[in-house]
Order: C-alpha cells, then sequence, then structure tokens
C-alpha cells in the first residue's frame, strides 16, 4: 500500500517504472539472500562479486552490440569511476550481507527511498507531495519496527 504513495501508479507513464522497481525489489532481495547462503557456504566475497559482474555482462551484451556508441574520452573517465565505485559499494554489501542476519543489515538499505527522492527533486525537479511523504513514513517506519522488533524478538 505504502509504494502508492510514493511511486503513483495511477499517474500514467509512472506505473512502468513501479513495476520495473517492485521487480528490482524482489530480485535485490532474492539476490542477498543468495549472498547470505554463499557466504555461510565459504564462497568468498570477491568471487561473488566478479560472478554478478560476468552475469550482468553477459545479459546485457546483446543489447549493448545492438546499440553501440563510441564513448568519448570523459564518457569513459566517468564510466571507469563509475565501475569502481560500484564494484567498492557492491564488494562492502556482499562483505555486510556474509557477516551479519539480513534483518540487522536491510533496514539501512530503505534509505534508498529517501536518496531517490532527493535525486528526483534535485535532478528532475520532482516535487514529493504530502501521500509521498506519507509512503517514506510508512515504508522506513516499516521497515526500522520490523528491525527493531525482530532484533528484541531473537538476539543475536
Amino acid at each position: 500500500m505504502a509504494q502508492r504513495f510514493v511511486a503513483k501508479p495511477g499517474a500514467g507513464i509512472a506505473s512502468f517504472p513501479a513495476l520495473v522497481a517492485i521487480l528490482g525489489g524482489f530480485t535485490a532481495g532474492t539476490a542477498y539472500t543468495y549472498v547470505r547462503k554463499l557466504g555461510l557456504s565459504g564462497v568468498k566475497g570477491p568471487v561473488i562479486v566478479f560472478s554478478f559482474s560476468v552475469f550482468s555482462t553477459l545479459i546485457l551484451l546483446p543489447n549493448i552490440l545492438l546499440n553501440y556508441h563510441p564513448m568519448s574520452v570523459k564518457q569513459f573517465v566517468f564510466l571507469v569511476l563509475a565501475g569502481c565505485s560500484a564494484a567498492i559499494a557492491q564488494l562492502s554489501v556482499t562483505a555486510a550481507y556474509q557477516n551479519a542476519p539480513a534483518r540487522d543489515i536491510s533496514v539501512f538499505d530503505y534509505s534508498q527511498v529517501v536518496y531517490a527522492a532527493m535525486f528526483g527533486f534535485l535532478l528532475w525537479g520532482e516535487i514529493p507531495d504530502a501521500w509521498s511523504f506519507l509512503g517514506y513514513a510508512i515504508i522506513i517506519g516499516t521497515a526500522f519496527g520490523k528491525w527493531y522488533w525482530m532484533t528484541k524478538r531473537s538476539p543475536s
């Protein structure tokens, strides 16, 4: 229900991006579950991140080849910097999910709702309405409440 406040699926074009976001959230949750399982099985973090990168590259390769456009030097530098940042972030997230229960880490994942709202405002001039803020509060409040409840219920 809270995603209706934030994504506003009845707003025309926003329904497809909302569907993509929900699918992305589902696949991310599934991936983090397997990262934890692989980590507990002894698979090293860099191997997991490398495998993920190879899989992503192979899946996107046909699209890259069909829509290839040469990059400028500046674009190439930014691409390399973004790739390095993403690799460091992915190694960090993988290490976190390998070393702690998902319930302790996933609560921080919901900060992306705040970042998405900020980037939407700063980059595209999207002004959140009162319903959006209610949606943010429901999503973050529910995540924090569940984390707090699970922490009190079963000590690590």
